[in-house]
């Protein structure tokens, strides 16, 4: 059974950073890609930042580019957000995604980040 977990994060200042993970356990084989989404309350849920195909091609949104980096680590098949600079209007529920070759994809149960002073 295919299984995100993510974790992480929490109340952080304005300024502050947080790193979020992704365990993803259960895969036959390693996902396509790898995407961190985030949904704020009231808004759509929006794509944030992927990681893509063997290379790891990295891609943001541009709210967050030169704040976030995604990255993975294959050994323990988790991938991580790292969130600098964080703002207020970064507050949101942050979710894991990941795509399959055959184009299926799974999502995490998703995990609060709050930006507040």
């Amino acid at each position: 059974q295919v299984q995100l977990v993510e974790s992480g994060g929490g109340l952080v200042q304005p300024g502050g950073s947080l790193r979020l993970s992704c365990a993803a356990s259960g895969f036959t084989y390693r996902p396509y890609a790898m995407r961190w989404y985030r949904q704020a309350p009231e808004k759509e849920r929006d794509l944030v930042a992927a990681i893509t195909g063997p290379a790891g091609n990295t891609n943001y949104a541009d709210p967050v580019k030169g704040r976030f980096t995604i990255s993975r680590d294959n050994a323990k098949n988790t991938v991580y957000l790292q969130m600098n600079s964080l703002q207020p209007e970064d507050t949101a529920v942050y979710y894991c995604n990941a795509v399959q070759w055959t184009g299926v994809e799974h999502w995490g149960q998703g995990i609060q980040v709050t930006v507040a002073s």
